[in-house]
Protein backbone atom coordinates (compact mmCIF):
# COMPACT_ATOMS: atom_id res chain seq x y z
CA UNK A 1 0.00 0.00 0.00
CA UNK A 2 2.99 2.53 0.60
CA UNK A 3 4.74 1.41 -2.56
CA UNK A 4 0.94 2.53 -4.55
CA UNK A 5 0.57 5.77 -2.29
CA UNK A 6 4.30 6.36 -3.32
CA UNK A 7 3.49 5.70 -6.80
CA UNK A 8 0.32 7.73 -6.95
CA UNK A 9 1.91 10.81 -6.09
CA UNK A 10 5.31 10.80 -8.49
CA UNK A 11 2.18 10.33 -10.98
CA UNK A 12 1.78 13.40 -13.28
CA UNK A 13 -1.71 15.23 -13.52
CA UNK A 14 -3.13 13.04 -10.49
CA UNK A 15 -3.56 16.07 -8.13
CA UNK A 16 -7.10 14.99 -7.41
CA UNK A 17 -6.10 11.64 -6.23
CA UNK A 18 -3.62 12.84 -4.14
CA UNK A 19 -5.88 15.25 -2.12
CA UNK A 20 -7.65 12.35 -1.90
CA UNK A 21 -5.38 10.30 -0.15
CA UNK A 22 -4.06 12.92 2.06
CA UNK A 23 -7.82 13.74 3.18
CA UNK A 24 -8.45 9.85 4.00
CA UNK A 25 -4.65 9.16 5.96
CA UNK A 26 -5.62 12.29 8.50
CA UNK A 27 -9.26 10.89 8.80
CA UNK A 28 -7.42 7.68 9.81
CA UNK A 29 -5.02 9.01 11.69
CA UNK A 30 -7.73 10.62 14.05
CA UNK A 31 -9.75 7.82 14.14
CA UNK A 32 -7.10 5.50 15.41
CA UNK A 33 -5.69 8.27 17.71
CA UNK A 34 -9.40 8.64 19.19
CA UNK A 35 -10.12 4.98 19.71
CA UNK A 36 -6.77 4.58 21.33
CA UNK A 37 -7.09 7.61 23.58
CA UNK A 38 -10.25 6.92 24.67
CA UNK A 39 -9.50 3.33 25.80
CA UNK A 40 -6.73 4.33 27.76
CA UNK A 41 -8.86 7.21 29.22
CA UNK A 42 -7.11 9.68 27.91
CA UNK A 43 -9.86 11.39 25.81
CA UNK A 44 -8.83 15.27 26.43
CA UNK A 45 -5.78 14.36 25.07
CA UNK A 46 -7.41 13.26 21.68
CA UNK A 47 -9.57 16.82 22.66
CA UNK A 48 -6.79 19.08 22.18
CA UNK A 49 -5.29 16.87 18.85
CA UNK A 50 -9.05 17.13 17.06
CA UNK A 51 -8.99 21.07 18.37
CA UNK A 52 -5.80 21.86 16.23
CA UNK A 53 -7.23 20.60 12.96
CA UNK A 54 -10.70 22.39 13.28
CA UNK A 55 -11.17 25.70 12.60
CA UNK A 56 -12.80 27.82 15.59
CA UNK A 57 -15.71 30.34 14.65
CA UNK A 58 -14.37 32.71 17.30
CA UNK A 59 -11.59 34.84 15.82
CA UNK A 60 -9.52 35.83 18.98
CA UNK A 61 -9.15 31.35 18.68
CA UNK A 62 -8.18 31.57 15.56
CA UNK A 63 -5.37 33.79 15.51
CA UNK A 64 -3.95 31.24 18.29
CA UNK A 65 -4.14 28.28 15.89
CA UNK A 66 -4.04 30.52 12.40
CA UNK A 67 -2.35 26.89 10.90
CA UNK A 68 -6.37 25.22 11.04
CA UNK A 69 -7.12 28.13 8.03
CA UNK A 70 -5.69 24.88 6.11
CA UNK A 71 -6.16 22.09 8.13
CA UNK A 72 -9.91 22.22 8.78
CA UNK A 73 -9.93 21.22 5.09
CA UNK A 74 -8.20 18.33 5.02
CA UNK A 75 -10.21 16.92 8.19
CA UNK A 76 -13.73 15.47 8.46
CA UNK A 77 -16.10 14.14 11.28
CA UNK A 78 -15.25 11.58 12.46
CA UNK A 79 -18.50 10.20 13.54
CA UNK A 80 -19.94 10.23 10.23
CA UNK A 81 -17.87 8.02 7.43
CA UNK A 82 -20.68 9.37 4.52
CA UNK A 83 -19.40 12.99 5.35
CA UNK A 84 -15.59 12.06 3.81
CA UNK A 85 -16.68 9.25 1.57
CA UNK A 86 -19.49 11.44 -0.07
CA UNK A 87 -16.34 14.28 -0.05
CA UNK A 88 -14.12 11.92 -2.09
CA UNK A 89 -16.25 10.91 -4.36
CA UNK A 90 -17.33 14.50 -5.54
CA UNK A 91 -13.49 15.19 -5.30
CA UNK A 92 -12.65 12.08 -8.05
CA UNK A 93 -14.99 12.58 -10.32
CA UNK A 94 -15.06 16.77 -11.20
CA UNK A 95 -10.95 17.20 -10.08
CA UNK A 96 -10.14 14.35 -12.74
CA UNK A 97 -12.36 16.49 -15.29
CA UNK A 98 -10.59 19.61 -14.15
CA UNK A 99 -7.08 17.95 -14.24
CA UNK A 100 -8.02 16.25 -17.29
CA UNK A 101 -8.18 20.07 -18.91
CA UNK A 102 -5.97 22.13 -16.71
CA UNK A 103 -3.70 20.01 -14.85
CA UNK A 104 -3.13 18.92 -11.01
CA UNK A 105 -1.17 22.39 -10.60
CA UNK A 106 -4.46 24.69 -11.32
CA UNK A 107 -6.58 21.67 -9.48
CA UNK A 108 -4.87 21.66 -6.18
CA UNK A 109 -4.54 25.77 -6.11
CA UNK A 110 -7.75 25.99 -6.39
CA UNK A 111 -8.95 23.31 -3.51
CA UNK A 112 -6.91 25.37 -1.35
CA UNK A 113 -8.30 28.88 -2.78
CA UNK A 114 -11.53 27.31 -2.09
CA UNK A 115 -10.71 25.90 1.57
CA UNK A 116 -9.01 29.16 2.67
CA UNK A 117 -12.23 31.48 0.84
CA UNK A 118 -14.86 29.10 3.15
CA UNK A 119 -12.60 29.97 5.99
CA UNK A 120 -13.05 33.52 5.43
CA UNK A 121 -16.81 33.60 5.09
CA UNK A 122 -17.45 31.19 8.27
CA UNK A 123 -15.01 33.75 9.74
CA UNK A 124 -16.41 36.89 9.23
CA UNK A 125 -20.48 35.51 9.18
CA UNK A 126 -19.57 35.20 12.74
CA UNK A 127 -17.56 37.54 13.56
CA UNK A 128 -18.63 40.70 11.04
CA UNK A 129 -22.12 40.24 11.41
CA UNK A 130 -23.63 43.03 14.61
CA UNK A 131 -26.35 40.89 15.23
CA UNK A 132 -26.38 37.35 14.02
CA UNK A 133 -29.43 35.61 13.22
CA UNK A 134 -30.36 32.79 16.11
CA UNK A 135 -29.91 30.24 14.04
CA UNK A 136 -26.41 31.19 13.11
CA UNK A 137 -25.06 31.53 17.12
CA UNK A 138 -26.17 27.97 17.39
CA UNK A 139 -25.42 26.30 14.30
CA UNK A 140 -21.72 25.80 14.48
CA UNK A 141 -21.06 23.90 18.04
CA UNK A 142 -17.27 26.39 18.05
CA UNK A 143 -15.36 24.27 15.43
CA UNK A 144 -15.90 23.88 11.55
CA UNK A 145 -14.25 20.78 10.02
CA UNK A 146 -14.67 19.72 6.52
CA UNK A 147 -13.20 20.01 2.27
CA UNK A 148 -16.40 20.96 1.32
CA UNK A 149 -15.92 24.63 0.87
CA UNK A 150 -12.53 23.42 -1.74
CA UNK A 151 -14.75 20.64 -3.37
CA UNK A 152 -17.31 22.96 -4.14
CA UNK A 153 -14.60 25.31 -5.81
CA UNK A 154 -13.16 22.56 -7.78
CA UNK A 155 -17.34 21.26 -8.97
CA UNK A 156 -18.26 24.93 -9.97
CA UNK A 157 -14.89 25.65 -11.48
CA UNK A 158 -15.34 22.57 -13.60
CA UNK A 159 -18.51 23.48 -14.23
CA UNK A 160 -17.58 27.15 -15.14
CA UNK A 161 -14.94 25.94 -17.51
CA UNK A 162 -17.28 23.43 -18.95
CA UNK A 163 -20.76 23.79 -18.50
CA UNK A 164 -22.55 21.41 -20.88
CA UNK A 165 -20.22 18.26 -20.23
CA UNK A 166 -22.09 15.16 -18.71
CA UNK A 167 -21.86 12.91 -16.13
CA UNK A 168 -23.55 9.45 -16.37
CA UNK A 169 -25.64 9.54 -12.86
CA UNK A 170 -27.89 6.38 -11.70
CA UNK A 171 -31.47 6.64 -11.98
CA UNK A 172 -31.01 9.87 -14.50
CA UNK A 173 -28.54 9.27 -17.28
CA UNK A 174 -26.58 12.08 -18.72
CA UNK A 175 -26.64 15.05 -16.38
CA UNK A 176 -24.79 18.07 -17.56
CA UNK A 177 -22.52 19.27 -14.85
CA UNK A 178 -23.76 23.33 -14.36
CA UNK A 179 -26.73 21.41 -13.54
CA UNK A 180 -25.58 19.43 -10.88
CA UNK A 181 -23.08 22.14 -9.32
CA UNK A 182 -26.31 24.62 -9.09
CA UNK A 183 -28.53 21.76 -7.60
CA UNK A 184 -25.77 22.06 -4.40
CA UNK A 185 -25.27 25.52 -4.43
CA UNK A 186 -29.19 26.14 -3.96
CA UNK A 187 -29.02 22.86 -1.24
CA UNK A 188 -26.23 24.77 0.59
CA UNK A 189 -27.92 28.17 0.24
CA UNK A 190 -30.95 26.79 1.82
CA UNK A 191 -28.82 25.16 4.21
CA UNK A 192 -27.75 28.60 5.51
CA UNK A 193 -30.28 28.94 7.85
CA UNK A 194 -30.03 25.23 9.30
CA UNK A 195 -28.04 23.44 11.83
CA UNK A 196 -24.94 23.75 9.54
CA UNK A 197 -25.39 27.26 8.86
CA UNK A 198 -21.28 27.82 9.19
CA UNK A 199 -20.20 25.23 7.02
CA UNK A 200 -23.01 26.27 4.54
CA UNK A 201 -21.79 29.37 4.04
CA UNK A 202 -18.20 28.39 3.47
CA UNK A 203 -19.46 25.59 0.64
CA UNK A 204 -21.17 29.14 -1.06
CA UNK A 205 -17.96 30.95 -0.54
CA UNK A 206 -15.73 27.77 -2.09
CA UNK A 207 -18.40 28.15 -5.30
CA UNK A 208 -17.66 31.66 -5.82
CA UNK A 209 -13.84 31.31 -5.52
CA UNK A 210 -14.30 28.57 -8.36
CA UNK A 211 -16.47 30.47 -10.17
CA UNK A 212 -14.01 33.44 -10.34
CA UNK A 213 -11.07 31.34 -10.47
CA UNK A 214 -12.37 30.34 -13.95
CA UNK A 215 -12.93 33.61 -15.39
CA UNK A 216 -9.28 35.30 -14.18
CA UNK A 217 -7.72 32.07 -15.90
CA UNK A 218 -9.94 32.53 -18.58
CA UNK A 219 -8.54 36.31 -18.68
CA UNK A 220 -4.99 35.52 -18.08
CA UNK A 221 -4.65 35.72 -14.71
CA UNK A 222 -3.68 33.16 -12.39
CA UNK A 223 -4.82 33.28 -8.85
CA UNK A 224 -3.29 30.13 -7.54
CA UNK A 225 0.09 30.53 -9.37
CA UNK A 226 1.38 31.66 -5.48
CA UNK A 227 -0.04 28.21 -4.09
CA UNK A 228 2.13 26.22 -6.76
CA UNK A 229 5.16 28.43 -6.24
CA UNK A 230 5.12 27.55 -2.39
CA UNK A 231 4.11 23.95 -3.13
CA UNK A 232 7.41 23.58 -5.13
CA UNK A 233 9.03 25.14 -2.55
CA UNK A 234 8.12 23.22 -0.24
CA UNK A 235 8.66 19.96 -2.19
CA UNK A 236 12.22 20.62 -2.88
CA UNK A 237 13.44 21.09 0.64
CA UNK A 238 12.65 17.63 1.20
CA UNK A 239 13.90 16.06 -2.22
CA UNK A 240 17.34 14.20 -1.99
CA UNK A 241 20.37 15.58 -3.32
CA UNK A 242 23.55 13.45 -3.79
CA UNK A 243 26.40 14.55 -3.44
CA UNK A 244 28.14 14.57 -6.71
CA UNK A 245 32.06 15.19 -6.61
CA UNK A 246 33.47 16.00 -10.20
CA UNK A 247 37.08 15.25 -10.80
CA UNK A 248 38.81 16.40 -14.06
CA UNK A 249 41.57 14.71 -16.13
CA UNK A 250 43.90 15.15 -18.88
CA UNK A 251 42.49 12.33 -22.29
CA UNK A 252 45.18 10.38 -23.11
CA UNK A 253 46.32 10.74 -26.93
CA UNK A 254 44.64 7.84 -29.18
CA UNK A 255 47.75 5.43 -30.69
CA UNK A 256 47.76 4.97 -33.93
CA UNK A 257 47.60 1.17 -35.68
CA UNK A 258 45.87 -1.58 -34.11
CA UNK A 259 47.14 -0.64 -30.41
CA UNK A 260 45.10 -1.84 -27.87
CA UNK A 261 43.10 1.75 -27.82
CA UNK A 262 42.02 0.46 -31.00
CA UNK A 263 39.58 -2.45 -31.62
CA UNK A 264 37.71 -3.71 -34.64
CA UNK A 265 33.97 -4.63 -35.38
CA UNK A 266 34.71 -8.27 -35.26
CA UNK A 267 36.74 -7.48 -31.70
CA UNK A 268 34.14 -5.49 -30.50
CA UNK A 269 31.24 -7.92 -31.39
CA UNK A 270 33.36 -10.67 -29.73
CA UNK A 271 33.63 -8.64 -26.48
CA UNK A 272 29.50 -7.88 -26.47
CA UNK A 273 28.92 -11.64 -26.80
CA UNK A 274 31.24 -12.02 -24.00
CA UNK A 275 29.42 -9.66 -21.56
CA UNK A 276 25.78 -11.58 -22.75
CA UNK A 277 27.34 -14.88 -21.78
CA UNK A 278 29.69 -14.53 -18.68
CA UNK A 279 29.08 -10.52 -18.01
CA UNK A 280 31.10 -7.78 -17.56
CA UNK A 281 33.22 -8.69 -14.78
CA UNK A 282 34.42 -11.53 -17.02
CA UNK A 283 35.97 -9.03 -18.96
CA UNK A 284 40.01 -8.59 -18.86
CA UNK A 285 41.41 -4.78 -18.34
CA UNK A 286 42.41 -5.23 -22.40
CA UNK A 287 39.00 -5.84 -23.14
CA UNK A 288 37.11 -3.23 -20.72
CA UNK A 289 39.68 -0.51 -22.11
CA UNK A 290 38.59 -1.19 -26.38
CA UNK A 291 35.01 -1.61 -24.94
CA UNK A 292 35.31 1.76 -23.21
CA UNK A 293 37.05 3.70 -26.47
CA UNK A 294 35.08 2.22 -28.48
CA UNK A 295 32.04 3.75 -27.12
CA UNK A 296 33.50 7.56 -27.24
CA UNK A 297 33.03 7.15 -31.26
Amino acid sequence: MFEEFKNAFNKTNNGHVQLIIINVVVFLGLEVARVVLLWTSHSEIFDIIYKNFSIPEVFAEFIQRPWTLITYFFTHDLNQIWHILFNMLVLYWFGKLFVEYLGSDKMIALYVLGGITGALIYLAAYNLIPNPPEFLTRSSGGVMVGASGAIFAVMVGAATLLPDYSFYLMFFGPVRIKYIAAFYIIISFIGTTGSNAGGNLAHLGGALMGFIYIKQLQAGVNWGGWITAVIYRTKKLFLFRPNVKITYRKSEPRKSGTGRSKASQEEIDAILDKISDRGYESLSKEEKDKLFNASKK
